[in-house]
């Protein structure tokens, strides 16, 4: 991969060379390329020109290199205009979802496979243990994710997830289900769960006015947030080409 460092006065200068074209694409009111408008403003170009001339007066040194390999780093790493990094916000977004998927095989009534009884009348009890607790992983690991986000509505969604839980804490643990006082993460005894009624368990995560469903609308919502300040990054990728997923909208909003 060809590193930022053997850039030379023409590569820059072609890089810059759109900023001027009346040809570019995206062009909002005035001629004024929005995606380009919003790399300066970030200061992506900047920082790209900084690391430029930095490195191009220590050329052939080690410590040249080490600063390539971060400057790369912190530009495919990094949101310009979110508060979270890429990384993170990729992270929650995956989380988010698997919560919801992990809450819907439970809520869903029409066709649900894991409230189901046999040609017995009876529930499958490891099959509905396995369920809940793979929902139990998935609330605790996005717990974690959005532990790390610096974005108010994300942290809001959570912390709403979270009150649902403590409302809930005293039927959860009637079924084996606790919750962590510092951290409010979800445990499963195993035994307890398997013993428990489970038509109190069915109660508690079948339905639309269930537990798992209000879970899942608050995970759905934080994957939503997570999106929205996904599509605010607007930066090089560590390939050193441009990433042009920025909501031309918002930057259209700002110039004003």
């Amino acid at each position: 991969m060809r590193g930022i460092s053997m850039y030379d006065s023409s590569s820059v200068s072609t890089l810059f060379s759109s900023l001027g074209s009346s040809k570019s694409t995206g062009s909002g009111l005035f001629g004024i390329n929005l995606s380009e408008y919003a790399s300066i403003r970030s200061g992506s170009y900047g920082k790209l020109m900084r690391s430029y001339f930095s490195m191009d007066s220590t050329k052939g040194t080690s410590k040249s290199d080490d600063s390539t390999k971060n400057t790369i780093e912190d530009l495919a790493t990094t949101t310009s205009t979110s508060k979270d990094s890429t990384k993170t916000l990729a992270a929650i977004e995956s989380d988010a979802k698997e919560l919801t998927d992990s809450a819907k095989a439970l809520y869903t009534r029409s066709n649900n496979k894991v409230f189901t009884k046999d040609s017995g009348g009876s529930y499958d009890t490891d099959k509905i243990y396995k369920a809940v607790k793979r929902f139990a992983d998935d609330y605790n690991s996005m717990l974690d994710t959005a532990g790390k986000s610096s974005t108010n509505r994300i942290s809001r969604s959570v912390s709403s997830m979270k009150n649902e839980t403590s409302y809930n804490e005293k039927p959860l643990k009637e079924i084996g289900i606790t919750v962590d006082e510092k951290t409010g993460k979800l445990s499963v005894d195993e035994t307890t769960f398997k013993s428990a009624d489970t038509e109190k368990i069915k109660n508690l995560f079948n339905g639309t006015g269930s537990y798992a469903y209000s879970v899942a609308t608050k995970a759905a919502m934080t994957e939503s947030y997570a999106k929205s300040e996904a599509a605010k990054s607007n930066t090089y990728t560590k390939n050193g080409t441009y990433n042009y997923n920025y909501n031309s909208g918002n930057i259209f909003t700002d110039m004003f």
